[in-house]
């Protein structure tokens, strides 16, 4: 397949199985499309042009950023349809208003009545609008006002006094907490009905509310019915990784992004196998020792990207990462079956995480050879 490309790389290194991640991005496109909703990929997971490319030529409307990095760099790239889905920060909206005055269709969010007046009156000095979303709490995640928090209004009216409101939107994290499809599409459904009340209660006071944004992975794809939503946002699918499999919204086999590394030495006594991809390659998230398999730091595989039966990456230090067997004997011969020099692939608990520890991504596959950028920065 692509062994002599990934025999030419450092170590350690990003590869991104390009059928995998096509297969990844036409499985959700073709569920938003049946569901009759627009999808927002969120590009954090990647941070790569050629993947969100890739994601609007499926047909994907619009992006999701979470750095005002992203959207300057997605915008100088030419993609002009952004929403910056992190609450905004009084100190970034200049740069928030330099991307609109430049010509980036950008939206932004907040959940306060503090932070919708800073944007008001940002705008105001400026002599510019900046469509405002509000976040909103479906499940007690993270942020956002409830759907019937009295402060939802009081944002709204706020945002309203320069005619700044776009829509509302919410991300139900607490799916990643999941692994039924029954809880999943129940939450999608809470999810959802959340979000679209938000919006009701906003269009009742005599404000328009023209987008109903929701989203998370696992949501996305075990929605089955989206009746007043406009858009789903998802990020992580294109990948996918560990998590998303305990979770069970995709297969081992479609985790798209994994970490090149090299044997570099044994601990024969200990049944262990070292290579030069520590925790500063695959990251320190340890997100799948909370789910029902924990993969320590990742499941080691062949070049071919087939999982080694019985193994796992047990530890890491911050160069240093270690393989040990699941099962209770230690290979006969370890240095032998794992030899100094070896190649593998390790998939990753978060893909998100472990992508960003690097600045480029090599390309398996069809195309085998190719190495695409990553963005990088806040």
């Amino acid at each position: 397949m692509s062994a002599t490309f990934l025999e030419s790389l450092d170590t350690p290194a990003a590869i991104v199985d390009l059928p995998r991640l096509q297969h990844n991005i036409a499985r959700m496109q073709e569920h938003m499309n049946a569901l009759g909703v627009a999808l927002r990929p969120h590009v954090k997971t990647t941070k790569c042009l050629e993947v969100a490319q890739a994601q609007i030529a499926a047909g994907a409307r619009g992006i999701t950023v979470s750095t005002l990095k992203e959207a300057e760099q997605f915008f100088a790239a030419g993609i002009t349809d952004i929403l910056y889905a992190v609450s905004m920060a009084p100190a970034k909206l200049p740069r928030a208003l330099a991307l609109k005055r430049a010509g980036c269709n950008l939206k932004i969010i907040v959940d306060n009545v503090a932070g919708a007046e800073a944007i008001v009156a940002a705008c105001r000095e400026a002599g510019e609008t900046l469509e405002t979303w509000i976040e909103i709490d479906t499940d007690g995640h993270r942020s956002g006002i409830t759907p019937e928090q009295p402060e939802l209004l009081d944002v709204a009216r706020a945002l309203d006094a320069a005619s700044l409101v776009g829509g509302v939107l919410t991300h139900a994290g607490s799916s990643y907490e999941l692994n039924d499809d029954e809880a999943l599409a129940a939450l999608a459904e809470v999810e959802r009905a959340g979000c679209v009340r938000a919006a009701e209660r906003i269009r009742e006071i005599g404000i328009a509310c023209p987008n109903v944004s929701v989203g998370s992975t696992p949501t996305a794809l075990a929605a089955r019915a989206l009746p007043g939503v406009t858009e789903v946002r998802a990020g992580v699918y294109a990948f996918f990784d560990l998590v998303m499999h305990n979770v069970g919204v995709c297969r081992k086999e479609d985790i798209a992004l994994s970490v090149l590394a090299t044997v570099i030495g044994h601990q024969p006594d200990k049944g262990w196998v070292v290579v030069d991809a520590g925790w500063m390659a695959m990251s320190r998230d340890r997100g799948t020792s909370k789910q029902g398999q924990d993969y320590g730091y990742g499941l080691p595989c062949d070049l071919e990207g087939r999982p080694l039966d019985g193994w796992l990456m047990t530890q890491a230090n911050q160069e240093h990462g270690i393989l040990a067997p699941t099962r209770d004997s230690v290979p006969a011969d370890v240095a032998r079956d794992f030899p100094v020099g070896m190649r593998i692939r390790i998939l990753p608990n978060h893909a998100c995480a472990t992508g960003a520890q690097f600045p480029v991504y090599g390309v398996v596959g069809e195309g085998s050879g190719t190495q695409w950028p990553r963005f990088y920065g806040w």
